[in-house]
Formats: C-alpha cells, structure tokens, sequence
C-alpha cells in the first residue's frame, strides 16, 4: 500500500473530523450506553475514557461502521474492559490509563486519520488496532514516525511480516492474531484432508485478501492440489456493490470447492450472486475469520426453500486457547454478560501488552512500550495470566511472561505470533457452530 504522508494525513483528519462531527456524532461506548466519566473528542465516533492529563494514554482504531463492522463490534468491549481492570489495580506507573476510541470505518482513508488524530493530537504512545489488514497499513506508516506502538489484534496480512523483516516499522509493529501464512496452512491442510483436489479462489482486493491467497495457493500445490484459476485469479473491488462478473469466473472449470476470502458486507453480495447464477450448487465453500460472525449466514440470505444459502460451508478463524481464556471469559460475563466475540480476546491481550510493557519500561512512551513489548511476552520470566499481577511483579523489578487469553502470545522480532485455528461450519438452523481446531503443520 502507497505510504501516507504525515501532513496528508493531518489534513484528512481535519476533513474527516468535520464530516464526522456533522454526520455520526455517536459518542457512546458499543454496547450503546455512555462511558462513565467519558467526554467526547473532537471527532464525532470517537470516545475518551478516564481522561486525568496524566499518565498511560492508549488508543483503539477498530471497526464499529464498515465492510467489517460485523466483526469489528465483537471485538470493541475488550480494551475498555482491559482498561478498567487495570485502573481499578492502580494504573501503571502509579497513574490510570487514559483510552481513545476511534472507529476506523474499515476504511483505509479513515483510518489514517484517526491514526493521525490519535498520534498528533491525544498524543497516545500506544494504540490496539487496526482490523482491516489495509487500515493497518495505512496507520502502521503514520504511527511508525510518530513513535506510536501499533498492536494488531486481527490484521493477518503476510506483508506486514516481509516489512518488520525490512525494518520498515522500526519496531512499532505487533499483532496479537498470528499471520495468514499460518492460517493459510491451516486451511489448505483441511481441505486436502477432506479430499478437495481442485479449488478455485476469490478475494477481496487488499493487504488481507491477496496475501491469504497467496500463501494458501503456494501450501495447496505443495500437497498436491490444483488451483483452476491460478493464472487468472479473481479478487474483487473492496468497493464493488455487483458481483455477477467475479461470481461466474470464481466458479468456472468446474472446481470441488471455492475459497473465499471475504469481508462480510461485500461478501454476502458476492455469495448471493453465485447462488442466483446458480453456479455455486454442488461447489464446497471455504471461507476464513474475515466474515465469521453470527449475522453472517443470515446477511447471505435463504434460498427458495427457506434453506439457509451458506448451510455446510466451513472456514477457519484464530482461536484463544490461552491460559488467561477462562479468567477473561468470566470477567466478561460478569461485567458485559454473554460470551465474548471473535477476536475479544486478541484484542483484550493487544491492550494488556501496551500496559504491561509500559510498566516494565517505566515510562509512558510509544519508545518504551516498543523497547519492551518483547520482554514482557516471552521467556524467562514468571508466567502471569492476570494482568494485575503482572504490573505488580513489573513494579518490584521482577521479569515476566505473560500468557494471554487468545494464547501464549510470544511476539517474535517481527511482531508476530503463533496460533491455534478453530474449524467453523453453518449449520441447517444458520447458526455457526465450531467444529474442529487444527494447527498448522
């Protein structure tokens, strides 16, 4: 993706903000009801938190409106829930932390200006976020300068490996969700064991898209399959509102299955199109974490009979199996009821790290949290699964390894991680049931 420059940047914020100002003045938390004690920022979607002028000031650049908002609300309630945690076992460096939220709008565009806002004008040392491996992109090139440590809890893309590789970041780059090169293994080694022979892909034309693609066409010939369309390969338009086209090119040459590495708004058109072509009958669909969420089937639609279009798909999606997974999920239903959503505990663990790793630093910069991330998520060290012990130990001195809730969150020196997959189906009722978990090979 082109590189935004900080004083382009600077400028959309300012028309951004306007527009938001003007059109989605929604300042609430996302489950709807005002924080306690939040004041709004200047940007219309964008809510302050425990606002003190002094210490930690954290930012989150996640979707709540957009091509992934589907999946983007699952994920919101974990950083203020980390946030509130934190503060109520008294802050780090003996001050509360301050949180930001701005929604991205799974917007490239977007999301360079609210990275913008966040880096220049709350001044945040470190932000969760983004989703979209696009918006990623675009605020990574904005948070990189302005020493903002950026923590992924779900953007995939490969890319961003090849580029801490080339030290483009400068070490201001970690996800909390592992790579599509993984995911992308994991998938391809499914499908083989069920015996699919010739797939065919289609993806949405960005960062996400064309790198799953890519890795899963690489493992797939590797053990042996074939790709029908690999020499013309189809990706869609992130913008596109028909899919006519894209749906009888992704289908053609007579495939066992299809890939489809989607994001849920355009993807729900994509797939009725292939169902009213009729293209898509006898065709085995595969789809990924990009559009697993419960409205999902639902967002698809049902076909003649009432039978639910996307009954017996199957995809992949990180899974948590951290050791912190059962104290997050009971925190969660004691404070929000219900069970998190897909990537809640990504996201819960993108926030504990910038906490933790400031406080190992003792110091509230995006340089510190950057110096330390590593160290606080890797061995020696004690293992820690609370979050509170772990900035009680960081205060006496001591070294920790903090195990989080979607894993044991060992960031390596490109700022990634390893991570267990569940095997997701839709059922005849259009509910999605986990299945299976595979880990790549």
């Amino acid at each position: 993706m082109r590189k935004i420059s900080a004083a382009l940047t600077l400028s959309i914020a300012t028309l951004v903000t306007g527009f938001l100002v003007g059109a989605c003045g929604d300042s609430s938390t996302p489950n709807g009801t005002a924080n306690n004690g939040s004041t709004a920022t200047p940007a219309g979607n964008s809510t302050t938190t425990g606002s003190s002028g002094k210490g930690l000031k954290i930012g989150s650049l996640l979707p709540t409106t957009g091509d992934l908002a589907s999946v983007g609300q699952q994920m919101l309630g974990s950083v203020p829930l980390l946030v509130n945690t934190v503060n109520a076992c008294g802050g780090v460096n003996g001050e509360p932390v301050t949180l930001v939220q701005v929604d991205d709008q799974t917007d490239p565009k977007a999301g360079a200006a609210g990275m913008t806002k966040l880096a220049t004008l709350d001044k945040v040392a470190g932000v969760v976020g983004s989703f979209a491996s696009s918006v990623s992109s675009a605020a990574v090139s904005i948070a990189t300068p302005n020493k903002v440590m950026l923590v992924s809890p779900g953007s995939t893309s490969p890319v961003f490996t090849e580029k801490a590789q080339k030290n483009d970041f400068k070490g201001f780059w970690a996800r909390t969700a592992p790579p599509d090169t993984y995911q992308a293994l994991a998938l391809a080694q499914l499908a083989n064991k069920k015996g699919f022979k010739r797939i065919s892909t289609v993806v949405i034309n960005n960062d996400y898209g064309v790198g799953f693609e890519k890795a899963f066409v690489q493992t797939f010939e590797k053990l042996g399959g074939t790709i029908v369309n690999k020499d013309k390969p189809v990706r869609y338009d992130p913008k596109a509102q028909t899919f006519d086209t894209e749906a009888a090119a992704a289908f053609a040459g007579k495939p066992d299955a299809v890939l489809a590495v989607l994001y849920a708004e355009t993807g729900s058109l994509f797939l009725k199109a292939a169902y009213q072509q009729g293209v898509a009958k006898g065709v085995q669909i595969l789809l990924t974490d990009g559009v697993k969420s419960p409205t999902f089937p639902e967002q698809v639609g049902k076909d003649s009979d009432g039978k639910y279009i996307l009954t017996g798909a199957i995809g992949t999606v990180p899974g948590s199996d951290g050791k912190a997974l059962e104290g997050f999920n009971k925190l969660w239903k004691e404070k929000k009821g219900g069970s998190p959503g897909e990537y809640a505990p990504q996201a819960w663990d993108a926030a504990a790290l910038l906490t933790l790793a400031a406080q190992a630093a003792k110091e509230n910069t995006g340089v510190g949290i950057a110096s330390k991330i590593r160290e606080v998520t890797n061995a020696p060290g004690t293992e820690v699964t609370d979050v509170c012990e772990g900035l009680k130990l960081l205060k006496e001195g001591q070294d920790i390894n903090y195990q989080g809730a979607s894993g044991n969150v060992d960031v390596d020196a490109n700022g990634d991680v390893v991570g267990v997959y569940d095997v997701w189906t839709v059922g005849d009722d259009g509910k999605i049931k986990v299945i299976d978990k595979v880990t790549p090979k």
